[in-house]
């Protein structure tokens, strides 16, 4: 199973989830098709863009506790003192990349970011 793990700011448009998306899976060399899901953290689901930029992919939404993205912390790549403040998480994109991926889950890199929006690639054998 291949996930898209995102973060983004309050008012992210669709448009710049996708893009941010796309460059991840750039990175590594992995196909739109590949990919299974598109995983946030629960508040950030409730955001407008975030279903829509998972249709755009054909994928389903899955959104992740912030208890979720705590247990995932000591496998994270990158830190975010911004995050880190505001949910009591080090990370979004790649702890929910992490979450979603489930059993055996690892991140194939770092983050990706643009602008107002982060995006980590992981694999794993679902929930």
């Amino acid at each position: 199973m291949i996930v898209a793990g995102v973060g983004f700011r309050r008012g992210t448009p669709a448009d710049e989830i996708e893009r941010v998306v796309r460059l991840a899976l750039g990175r590594h060399e992995l196909p739109a098709e590949r990919l299974e899901a598109l995983a946030t953290e629960s508040e950030k689901a409730a955001e407008p863009a975030f279903p829509e930029a998972a249709a755009r992919f054909s994928v389903r939404p899955v959104a992740c506790t912030t208890a979720e993205l705590g247990r995932a912390a000591g496998q994270v790549l990158t830190r975010s003192q911004r995050v880190l403040q505001a949910k009591g998480v080090p990370s979004i994109a790649e702890a929910s990349a992490i979450v979603a991926a489930g059993r055996n889950a690892r991140l194939l890199g770092a983050r990706v970011a643009t602008e107002r929006a982060t995006c980590a690639i992981a694999t794993g054998e679902g929930r």
